[in-house]
């Protein structure tokens, strides 16, 4: 497979994989290139993948936009620890689902444990990256960060 068709597949597997762990209405924009570095403001979720394709999954957001999400899930306020664990798993929950998603399309990859990025970080490193703007009504913005290793 080439690595455009890898990079779709994990990018619409990844869109599938959000939508079935998140329970929300959400809103996904088209897929943008950029390069580095990757400067984030807020909270992030950030899993390795290795395998047949190899960078980094990244989940970056606004705090309130984590705390909703976990609020819906859950059912109260996450803040603090707690807001940094739940983001923490909720990258896992995403990256895991995504891993058995692409696996069903004859894709490999394994994924690492969650590193959480808390308060203004640049990210350097990667060959390239694509972002996925996703909306979810009435709580904030998910940016999903897919960044390609050089191979």
């Amino acid at each position: 497979m080439a690595l455009g068709e890898k990079i779709t597949t994990i990018l619409n597997g990844t869109i599938e994989s959000i939508r079935s762990v998140i329970p929300l209405t959400m809103t996904i924009d088209k897929p943008s290139l950029f390069t580095q570095p990757f400067t984030q403001t807020s909270i992030s979720v950030l899993i390795g993948m290795t395998g047949d394709l190899r960078g980094r999954l990244i989940s970056e957001g606004h705090e309130t936009m984590f705390g909703n999400i976990g609020e819906t899930m859950f059912g109260m306020p996450l803040e603090g620890e707690m807001l940094e664990s739940f983001t923490s798993e909720l990258g896992n929950m995403i990256a895991g689902n995504l891993a058995t998603i692409v696996s069903q399309k004859g894709i490999t990859i394994d994924i690492t444990p969650p590193t959480v990025l808390v308060g203004q970080t640049k990210i350097y490193g990667f060959d390239k990256a694509f972002r996925v703007p996703i909306y979810f009504e009435n709580k904030g913005e998910l940016q999903l960060i897919l960044t390609i290793d050089n191979e």
